[in-house]
């Protein structure tokens, strides 16, 4: 039992050892220069095509929640008159 342990605790250690890192590329100047330049877009749309279906998503779900909550109040419970 404990040699399984033994044998996960290597292969753990293997798996998140510092000597084979992988090197990844630095983004943030490129990523920079498109949300700085000047093309007349919105700050929250010049990610591309994933910010504007975001965007439209949020709208959308928004406009919809809204208009159920005002359904909601003004539906609110009938009254019912009991005979007496």
């Amino acid at each position: 039992m404990n040699r399984h342990i033994f044998a996960l605790h290597q292969v753990a250690r293997r798996t998140f050892s510092s000597c084979a890192r992988r090197q990844v590329e630095n983004k943030v100047p490129q990523k920079q220069k498109m949300f700085q330049e000047d093309n007349g877009l919105p700050i929250h749309l010049k990610g591309g095509p994933g910010d504007a279906i975001l965007y439209r998503t949020t709208m959308v779900l928004t406009i919809l929640g809204e208009d159920a909550r005002a359904f909601r109040s003004t539906a609110g419970p009938l009254k019912v008159e009991l005979a007496s």
